[in-house]
């Protein structure tokens, strides 16, 4: 039985769960046309055996300490994780949240391989595609290389390459890596010493289960108008406007929202052009602190933009990426003691995934909407954040603790009402020149 160890910086991320927090990333594609689920299974069928972790589980081997390893399963069989299901009357979307809810709340069996999927009928008409996978499997960015193998750019018409769908990221040289993570790390002796962020709604006990949500989407060509405007990039303006959503939501909830903190915890696309298309993990994290503080949405961009600027310059990303790998080495008591650091000076989890800007089709059907959620793992991290942009639009997903958030519907409309409020403050002139390609932060 084919067998070999895994990757430092996955098992970093398989260890990452907690008992009651799991390191899993959950997704949904919706379209207008249902979805036949036997050619949806026919194409998973044929197209993602390629990628040899989708039939591989997890195994801890070796000795004297015990580490990941990729294992074959034997007679592997993709449907027991392929699923038909009809969503429950009134099927609309509020049932829809309730049944991704009870997905994203249920473990996956570590003695298959760590995915599952799920095709939804009678979904306002459509289908959804709700799709479930352990962090150790992939980041976000090789998820798109699976996704651009899946999905077809038309109707019948297979795209060749995956790779195009990401962003190159130019390689470092050994001496140029080594003094960058010097420099990230004393960024990161920084950040260490800084107070943990204060208890709030959004640290504390966890419980088994978890409450999702997801925002009405927001143009992007509105959201670069915005931007234009106030001299900031997209992802400034939409970070800018889940703060404000964020803001009004602890207020709600008893915070002094002008005097705390609320950190959040980036991924930075790291990628190596050599290993584009690979699965695994190849990325850093960043703690970016959110302008809550701010009264005015002119405030909170500015400040915004100001720190996630800052971020873009940093090593950090680099020297956490190092820390990652080296705990993926080390046992998973040790690993847990280091995420309890990392994790008081932080409150979510918080990325953003540029996704197609064309739409892509499955089985022959249009993918309408693409939205995905992000794990907060660990033991105090009680929310994580996704924004994911799909043909030229952009929607907020939010995961959190049911016992700390029971609604965190209120904040993915919160962001709705704050970026209309700031598209309603726009001057004329502002409407359409378009930006530069900014860096972005994402898994």
């Amino acid at each position: 039985m084919t067998s070999y160890a895994m990757d430092p910086v996955d098992a970093a991320w398989y260890h990452m769960d907690g008992p009651e927090n799991l390191a899993m990333v959950t997704s949904v594609l919706l379209t207008k046309t249902p979805l036949n689920f036997n050619r949806v299974r026919a194409i998973y069928r044929e197209r993602l055996p390629q990628f040899e972790r989708f039939h591989q589980r997890v195994v801890e081997s070796g000795f004297p300490l015990p580490t990941p390893h990729w294992e074959d399963v034997p007679h592997f069989d993709m449907d027991q994780h392929l699923h038909h299901v009809a969503l429950p009357a009134p099927h609309d979307q509020t049932a829809l949240r309730a049944f991704v809810t009870d997905i994203a709340s249920t473990p996956l069996d570590h003695q298959q391989p760590l995915w599952q999927v799920h095709v939804v009928d009678q979904v306002e008409g459509g289908s959804a595609v709700v799709m479930r996978f352990h962090h150790c499997l992939a980041d976000g960015t090789a998820m798109l290389n699976v996704m651009q193998k899946l999905f077809d750019p038309a109707p019948g018409a297979r795209r060749p390459e995956a790779a195009a769908l990401v962003q190159a990221t130019a390689p470092l040289g050994f001496l140029d890596k080594a003094a960058l993570v010097v420099s990230g790390a004393g960024m990161l002796i920084v950040e260490m010493l800084k107070w943990p962020d204060p208890q709030s709604p959004l640290k504390g006990e966890f419980g088994m289960r978890k409450h999702v949500a997801w925002s009405n989407p927001v143009p992007i060509k509105d959201v670069k108008a915005i931007g234009v405007q106030h001299g900031a990039k997209a992802n400034d303006v939409l970070v800018a406007a889940m703060t404000g959503a964020l803001r009004a939501y602890l207020k709600r909830r008893g915070v002094d929202v002008n005097h705390t903190t609320v950190r959040a915890m980036v991924p930075v696309d790291l990628r190596p052009p050599e290993r584009q298309g690979r699965m695994g993990n190849e990325f850093g994290l960043v703690i970016l602190e959110l302008a809550v503080t701010k009264s005015r949405a002119a405030q909170r961009l500015a400040l915004t933009k100001e720190r996630m600027d800052a971020l873009k310059r940093s090593t950090e990303p680099l020297a956490m990426r190092v820390l990652l790998d080296i705990f993926g080495r080390t046992p998973k008591a040790v690993e847990d003691i280091a995420n309890q650091i990392f994790g008081s000076k932080t409150s979510l989890v918080m990325t953003n995934v540029a996704g197609p800007r064309s739409a892509l089709y499955l089985a022959g059907v249009a993918i309408h909407r693409m939205l995905f959620w992000v794990p907060h793992p660990g033991r105090q991290l009680g929310m994580g954040i996704s924004i994911m942009s799909y043909r030229g639009e952009a929607t907020l997903a939010v995961i959190a603790d049911a016992r700390l958030v029971p609604d965190p519907e209120t904040i993915t409309a919160g962001f709705n009402r704050e970026f209309a409020s700031m598209l309603r403050s726009l001057k004329p002139q502002a409407a359409k020149p378009a930006l530069r390609k900014s860096v972005r932060l994402r898994a």
